[in-house]
């Protein structure tokens, strides 16, 4: 009898043994199962931090590209907005010092005093043009620009030089009528008189600033019209009277900032 039960006993525990041990194999088969799971997303994962770091790398390479190519178009738009260009009316020479530079040196010049259609602002001509007989058409017309007085200091006829200048460090230029001198904050480039076409002429023109100490071409004294130069006078009445006054010259200064 007690062999019986001791039989019985070593049987059931036999039975709950292998019971158990197929128990753990079968977690340690899940656990292996989720193992191999865990270790495909994980390799899915590194291949995809893979491909972006390699589009990361990518994308900084480009964005150094366009932040070089976008300093380069930063500094050349700066340069350009920092170049001041004007004309010197009545000058063959530009103001003289490190900071301003020739252009070119040319010649005055317009549409005719009187043509009804005439162009209305004076251009200073290069000294070396291109030209061409490409065209047959009805055209319009060129013409030197002349002191048509002796009240700038040369005789009637005088043929009047320009001069086209670069301010290398400022980027606005302001011709100011009516002032001699620049407001504050800016730098004066020359001042002089100001000047227009004959007001009786039929052709339209437009204020200009005469150099203060005016040149002539010299080759340029022949009495030949073209385009007038006169100087500007105030004219009370509609012009606020003072500070202007009736029949006094109107000065002017060409200012940079």
């Amino acid at each position: 009898m007690a062999i019986e039960f001791y039989m019985s006993f070593f049987f059931i525990h036999v039975v709950f043994g292998l019971a158990e041990k197929n128990n753990l194999v079968n977690d340690s088969e899940e656990l292996l199962s989720q193992i191999h799971d865990l270790k495909r997303k994980y390799d899915d994962l590194l291949s995809k931090y893979s491909d972006m770091s390699t589009k990361y790398s990518e994308m900084s390479t480009k964005y150094s590209e366009l932040s070089t190519k976008y300093c380069d178009i930063s500094m050349k738009y700066s340069n350009i907005s920092k170049n001041g260009v004007f004309v010197r009316w009545g000058r063959k020479d530009c103001p003289l010092d490190n900071e301003r530079e020739l252009v070119y040196s040319g010649f005055g010049a317009g549409s005719w005093h009187d043509h009804r259609g005439a162009a209305a602002e004076f251009v200073c001509l290069p000294r070396d043009p291109n030209l061409t007989t490409k065209f047959t058409s009805s055209r319009a017309f060129m013409f030197g620009a002349e002191y048509d007085s002796t009240d700038f200091g040369h005789q009637n006829g005088d043929d009047m030089p320009c001069v086209v200048c670069r301010r290398k460090r400022q980027s606005s230029v302001l011709m100011i009528p009516g002032k001699s001198s620049c407001y504050s904050g800016w730098k004066e480039q020359y001042h002089g008189y100001l000047a227009a076409g004959h007001y009786n002429s039929q052709a339209a023109t437009q204020y200009i600033c005469l150099d203060e100490h005016p040149d002539v071409l010299t080759a340029g004294r022949r009495n030949d019209n073209g385009k007038w130069v006169y100087p500007v006078i105030a004219v009370c009445g509609s012009l606020a009277c003072p500070p202007y006054h009736n029949n006094m010259y109107l000065t002017c200064v060409v200012c940079t900032k």
